[in-house]
């Protein structure tokens, strides 16, 4: 039997990135594990992936959560160093 762990690792994604999809599309982790792998395997899914985390980070910033935002900025980061079409997105992090 495979454990969230195990899907995760066959991802591509990170647990940091899925946790990351699973808080903007309000899913339960393996729902967002199962969507981000499925994302991540297109140009377009990768830019829907950083456009997620870029969400996620403004609306950390707005709630005055700024540790959150910031680790939020370090998986947007690795996020898009570890996936080419991604980095060719405008960082607009701040």
């Amino acid at each position: 039997m495979l454990t969230i762990d195990d899907c995760i690792a066959l991802s591509d994604l990170t647990e940091e990135e899925v946790d990351a999809i699973a808080e903007h599309e309000h899913l339960p982790e393996m729902v967002a594990v199962e969507l981000g792998s499925y994302l991540v395997h297109t140009v377009e899914g990768q830019r829907r992936i950083a456009g997620f985390i870029r969400d996620d980070i403004a609306h950390a910033r707005a709630h005055g959560n700024h540790r959150h935002a910031a680790t939020l900025v370090m998986v947007l980061r690795h996020f898009m160093a570890g996936h080419q079409p991604a980095r060719l997105e405008r960082n607009q992090t701040g």
